[in-house]
C-alpha cells in the first residue's frame, strides 16, 4: 500500500525546506526510521527519516529544490507497486488576475498583448522606474508580482550582473534580520575596556576559548541587569529567568547564533568545551533546532573576524547584543600622562522599549567592569 509523506514542520515557523540530498532513490527499499532524505531549513540541515518500511516509489523534489510544510515530499509502497500523482484538470483559458486593493477587491484580465500585473504592480513600477515589459513575471500564468517589480528595480543595470538565489540559510538570516530591524527600536551605546587583565585570565585558566572567557564574565550580570534578558510581548515585558547565552559563530554559510543553555551556572571549562562543539558543529551546519534557537542574551565577538565597533542587530525576542572587537593598541591616559593601551572596543545594542538611556550605560559599566577585573 503506497504511503504519501509530506513535508511536516520540523523547526517552530518553518514554512519550506530545501532538498539537500536523497538517500534513497526511487525503486529502492528503506526501512522505518531510516534516513530518507536530508533537508535544509531555517538555520539547519536537518535528516528526515522514513516513517514508514518499504519501497520508495516517488520523490517529491531533485536536489536544491525548494518545497512548502505539507507538501508531499516522498511516497512510500510495496515492491511492485506502482504510484501515480493525481492529475489536475487542465484549463484552456488564463485565469484571471484576482488581486486586493486599498479601497476593494478588484479581478483583471490583461487584454491580448498586454503584460498581466494588477494596479498596484503598475503602481509600485511606475514609483521605482521598472519597464513591466522587461520584467519576468513569477506569479499564476506569469502574471508579475510585487516582488517581481522589486526584483527589477534591484537588477536596473548597465553592467554585467550575475543573480543567484538565497540558500535556504540566507533567506532565514535575511527574513530574522528585517524582522528584527522593522520591529525594534534599536540603540547602540559603546565603550572599551584594557584587554590586558582579560588575557591574562585566559592564559592562567590555560587558554580556553576567547568566547568562553566572555560569556563566564557576562553571564552574571544578567540576573543583576533584568531588562537586558527580556523581550517585548505585545504590551508586556517578559523578564526570563533562565540565562541561555547565544554567541555568534562565522561560518561559510553565514552568520549562525549557536545557544549555550544555562551558560550562568557553567564553570569556565564547561564553556569552553561547550564553544568549541557548538562552532564546530556549526560550520558544518550539524546543530540542532534547539541549540539554534531561545537565546536571552547574545554575544558576538566581532573581533575574531578582524571587526572592531558596529552596530550589532537586536535578535527577534530578545532585548539586547554585545559584541566585542579586536583589541588594538592604541594612546591612552593613565594617572595624568598618555599611555600605550590595549582594549577591546565594546558595542551594545538594546530594545529601547524595555532599556532606557540611564539603564544602557548601567550596564556597559558593569560589563567593562567585568571584564576589566584582574
Amino acid at each position: 500500500m503506497a504511503h504519501e509523506f509530506h513535508l511536516p514542520d520540523i523547526g517552530e515557523g518553518l514554512t519550506e525546506a530545501t532538498i539537500i540530498t536523497w538517500y534513497v532513490d526511487v525503486g529502492d527499499e528503506i526501512g522505518l526510521d531510516e534516513p530518507l532524505v536530508e533537508v535544509e531549513t531555517d538555520k539547519a540541515v536537518v535528516d528526515i527519516p522514513s516513517p514508514h518500511a518499504g519501497v520508495l516509489l516517488h520523490q517529491g523534489g531533485d536536489a536544491g529544490d525548494t518545497i512548502e510544510v505539507e507538501s508531499l515530499l516522498a511516497v512510500v509502497g510495496d515492491a511492485g507497486e506502482e504510484w501515480e500523482p493525481p492529475t489536475t484538470p487542465a484549463s484552456s483559458e488564463a485565469a484571471p488576475i484576482v488581486g486586493t486593493l486599498d479601497e476593494a477587491p478588484e479581478v483583471v484580465t490583461a487584454q491580448p498583448g498586454q503584460v498581466e500585473a494588477l494596479p498596484k504592480v503598475r503602481r509600485l513600477a511606475a514609483e521605482l522606474g521598472v519597464d513591466l515589459v522587461a520584467v519576468t513575471g513569477t506569479g499564476v500564468g506569469g502574471r508579475i508580482t510585487e516582488g517581481d517589480v522589486q526584483v527589477g528595480a534591484a537588477g536596473a543595470d548597465t553592467g554585467p550582473v550575475e543573480r543567484v538565489a538565497m540558500s535556504a540559510t540566507r533567506r532565514a538570516i535575511a527574513d530574522n534580520m528585517a524582522r528584527s530591524w522593522r520591529e525594534i527600536p534599536h540603540v547602540t551605546t559603546y565603550g572599551e575596556v584594557e584587554a590586558t587583565p582579560l588575557l591574562a585570565r585566559r592564559e592562567a585558566l590555560g587558554k580556553p576559548a576567547l568566547d568562553a572567557v566572555i560569556v563566564a564574565s557576562i553571564a552574571p550580570l544578567l540576573a543583576e541587569h533584568p531588562g537586558f534578558n527580556a523581550a517585548v510581548a505585545g504590551t508586556d515585558i517578559i523578564y526570563k529567568k533562565h540565562y541561555d547565552v547565544g554567541i555568534a559563530v562565522d561560518t561559510p554559510h553565514g552568520l549562525m547564533v549557536a545557544v549555550i543553555k544555562d551558560a550562568a551556572a557553567k564553570t569556565v571549562q564547561e564553556l569552553d568545551a561547550e564553544v568549541r562543539r557548538l562552532a564546530g558543529a556549526a560550520k558544518e551546519q550539524k546543530l540542532t533546532l534547539d541549540e539554534l534557537r531561545g537565546q536571552t542574551f547574545t554575544i558576538s565577538n566581532i573581533g575574531a573576524v578582524g571587526g572592531r565597533y558596529g552596530t550589532p542587530l537586536v535578535p527577534h525576542g530578545t532585548s539586547a547584543i554585545l559584541s566585542i572587537g579586536r583589541a588594538e593598541d592604541k594612546p591612552v591616559v593613565r594617572n595624568g600622562a598618555i599611555a600605550v593601551g590595549r582594549e577591546f572596543p565594546l558595542s551594545l545594542s538594546y530594545d529601547h522599549r524595555i532599556v532606557d538611556g540611564s539603564a544602557g550605560r548601567a550596564f556597559m559599566a558593569a560589563v567593562i567592569e567585568a571584564l576589566g577585573s584582574e
